[in-house]
C-alpha cells in the first residue's frame, strides 16, 4: 500500500521567523509551535554550555530556506 501524502520538507520557515527561520522550521515539521522550539532551543544552550548553539548555527547553514 502506498500513501499518496508528499514527505514533508525539512526547510527552515519563512513565515515563523525570528533570526533565521531554524525554530520556525522544526516546529512546523514536527507540528508543535515554534515558540516551544525556541523555548527548549535557549533552554538547551544554557544546560549544555553553548552546544545546541553550535547545532542551531550549523542547522542554519544546512537546512534549505523554504
Amino acid at each position: 500500500m502506498t500513501s499518496t501524502n508528499p514527505p514533508k520538507e525539512f526547510v527552515r520557515s519563512d513565515s515563523q521567523k525570528m533570526i533565521a527561520g531554524v525554530c520556525g522550521g522544526i516546529g512546523e515539521y514536527f507540528g508543535v509551535d515554534a515558540n516551544l522550539v525556541r523555548v527548549l532551543t535557549v533552554l538547551g544552550t544554557v544546560v549544555s554550555g553553548g552546544t545546541v548553539a553550535l547545532i542551531y548555527l550549523a542547522a542554519w547553514m544546512l537546512m534549505p530556506s523554504r
